[in-house]
């Protein structure tokens, strides 16, 4: 007789069933796949589930990096470096947990894996067609994410809208996963359900032909999220379930809220996870309370209100304001705000507007407790941030600079402490004499060659706080890691000059040669950081930079 095989933890983790739930959305977009995502999520994680969440965006991009963020909305970065969308920085706030870079995929990674593969014999010369190559591709990706969290149950939202074109490969893979593995895959549908004010009833048709292309993907929803303006009563749940081959339980009533952290206990209430993992056939009970139903009573709570400017220029598209374009930043604001007790109100600004009419500038800030100017690339409405820098450090308003807005504090003190008048960054004027922002060395070579792409200094990098200094007061610690996006750095030949004439650098790198954090003396608070810190703030744990503004803000 042979000797026994030894078991080997690959194998045991290769056993482990893994199951994984589809969220795929109906009607029209913009309906909340990526909370809803998120939300389901979190509350299996508190029965004990292990959970992760994936984003599949239909671009043909091959990261959201080069996306216009009006278009778009936010770009999110991972702590791996990976340029995603912002639905994965709803995933890491709910689920409170750091979400990989494989978690990730476009239609532009996923060809493009196919492609590369095919070019080195990869596919032992055989003919490569879209089905089934790019399905198996995306299978495979799901897979690795599955593995590399050592997920029980991955929550998989699909981009885009049933009917479009552009998504069926991938709900091509999710069928092909449920045929493989029936007893693993469930499929959300989120579906608009719409009041037509003429009517005054709510309309379940839209939801019916959803459902119905659906259907002729192979598929078929274990769960209808009916988002709508009001909550989906028991008449319009009935008539799906019988037209749908539904229990009425398995439509979730899902009406606009104010805060979208209030919808995990909205779903609590509907029993939406229990419902879940008994139709995974796991023996697994929810607990009875959620921290969510507690968070949710602190956003209610009535505080003192504080109003924060924010000074941006992705704003608007047509007659429309896009507050998702700097979502991170919000959310950390208020993460902040009811930490402290507070009511944030947040007021838009827009840096072209203010560059039009220098002469209002006191106009713009009335009444505003604290300014923040986050991210941003271009020359656009560069001059009106610098308005507001100025403003913010001689009215000694309390004053956050996120990336961008680091850059724009260094020039404006160039400027108009040191009397450097053209001071600037080279990524707008490349010949400005006084070139306090510039290229770091290692993007030079990629811009020369149009190298755009995931090239920047992108994810988590250690920085060195400097003792005595606010930034050191409020982290409480020596050494930070956060996450930085972007190409242009402070020029370290005005360090010396501006640390003399008071903005001190109170963060570096380890070698002290990158400059990261930047404060004045003498202000009640005005500090600026080349990183973005809105990045790793969660409901419940606010970043303490933003914990700072706001206390600084109140007073």
């Amino acid at each position: 007789m042979g000797k026994p095989q030894k078991t080997s933890k690959s194998r045991t983790a290769r056993q482990k069933r893994r199951m994984t739930i589809f969220v795929v959305g109906g009607v029209m977009s913009g309906v909340g796949k990526g909370v809803v995502t998120a939300s389901i999520g979190t509350l299996l994680k508190e029965c004990g589930i292990n959970v992760t969440a994936m984003k599949i965006d239909p671009y043909i991009n091959v990261d959201a990096g080069t996306m216009n963020p009006t278009e778009h909305g936010e770009v999110f970065v991972t702590k791996d470096g990976m340029e995603t969308d912002q639905d994965i920085g709803n995933y890491e706030r709910f689920l409170n947990q750091d979400i990989p870079r494989v978690n990730y995929m476009t239609t532009g990674t996923v060809y493009k894996s196919v492609i590369e593969r095919e070019r080195s014999l990869g596919y032992g010369g055989k003919t490569v067609e879209a089905v089934p190559h790019i399905p198996l591709e995306i299978i495979s990706r799901i897979r690795a994410a599955q593995e590399a969290s050592d997920a029980d149950i991955t929550m998989v939202e699909i981009g885009g809208t049933l009917g479009e074109y552009q998504n069926v490969l991938f709900l091509e893979a999710a069928r092909m996963m449920k045929r493989d593995h029936p007893k693993d895959v469930l499929t959300v549908l989120v579906s608009y359900m719409p009041v037509p004010a003429t009517l005054g009833e709510m309309k379940t048709k839209p939801t019916q032909y959803a459902i119905k292309l659906l259907n002729e993907s192979g598929m078929f929803p274990d769960l209808i999220v009916a988002r709508s303006t009001h909550a989906i009563d028991d008449v319009r749940k009935a008539k799906l379930s019988r037209n749908c081959g539904l229990n009425p339980e398995d439509v979730v009533a899902a009406p606009d809220v104010d805060s979208i952290y209030k919808v995990p206990t909205d779903y609590k209430k509907q029993k939406v996870a229990q419902n879940i993992l008994n139709k995974l056939g796991l023996g697994v009970k929810c607990p009875a309370k959620s921290k969510w139903g507690e968070f949710a009573k602190k956003i209610d709570k009535d505080g003192k209100h504080v109003k924060i400017g924010v000074v941006g220029k992705y704003f608007s598209t047509g007659d429309f304001v896009l507050g998702d374009v700097y979502l991170c930043v919000l959310e950390a604001l208020k993460h902040a705000a009811w930490d402290l007790g507070a009511k944030p109100e947040l007021v838009w600004i827009n840096s072209e507007e203010l560059e039009k009419n220098p002469k209002n500038v006191n106009k713009f800030f009335k009444g505003i407790d604290g300014i923040l100017i986050p991210g941003g690339f271009g020359n656009r409405g560069v001059e009106g941030k610098l308005l507001a820098v100025k403003y913010a450090r001689e009215k000694k308003v309390p004053y956050l600079g996120l990336c961008y807005g680091m850059q724009m504090a260094a020039i404006e003190a160039a400027r108009n402490v040191l009397g450097y008048k053209d001071a600037s960054t080279t990524e707008i004027s490349p010949d400005t004499k006084h070139p306090v922002i510039h290229l770091m060395n290692e993007q030079e070579e990629k811009m020369i060659n149009t190298n755009y792409g995931g090239t920047m200094r992108l994810g988590d990098y250690p920085c060195v706080l400097k003792d005595g200094t606010l930034a050191r007061k409020l982290y409480g610690n020596e050494i930070i890691v956060e996450r930085h996006r972007h190409r242009y750095e402070f020029n370290p030949k005005y360090r010396k000059e501006l640390e003399g004439a008071g903005l001190i650098a109170s963060g570096a790198s380890p070698n002290d040669k990158l400059v990261e954090i930047v404060e004045w003396k003498n202000h009640p608070f005005f500090i600026a950081a080349q990183f973005h810190p809105e990045f790793l703030s969660r409901p419940f744990k606010p970043h303490p930079l933003f914990v700072g503004f706001i206390k600084a803000a109140l007073k």
